[in-house]
Order: C-alpha cells, then sequence, then structure tokens
C-alpha cells in the first residue's frame, strides 16, 4: 500500500509543478500579445492597406 501513495504523491507534485508552469506560460504570452497591441495602436497612423 505504501508504494501506491507514494505514487499518487509523485503524481500530485508533478501535477502541480505543471499547473504553475502553464500558469506562467500563459501569463506572460498574455503580456507579450498585450504590448504587441499596443505598439501596433501606437503605429496605426504609419499603417496603410
Amino acid at each position: 500500500m505504501e508504494k501506491v501513495y507514494k505514487a499518487m504523491k509523485n503524481t500530485g507534485v508533478s501535477n502541480i509543478a505543471i499547473g504553475i508552469i502553464m500558469i506562467v506560460a500563459g501569463v506572460s504570452t498574455g503580456v507579450i500579445a498585450i504590448i504587441s497591441g499596443a505598439n501596433l495602436l501606437k503605429k496605426k497612423s504609419h499603417l496603410s492597406f
């Protein structure tokens, strides 16, 4: 039974670590998207289609 609890603990720890990594990646992607959009809005007078 102890092996099962160790396996469950390792799985839980890895899931938490993956979740934290995904949150950090999502926030950084959002910040980059906002900065890119702000740059486009700032330079919209120079854009022509």
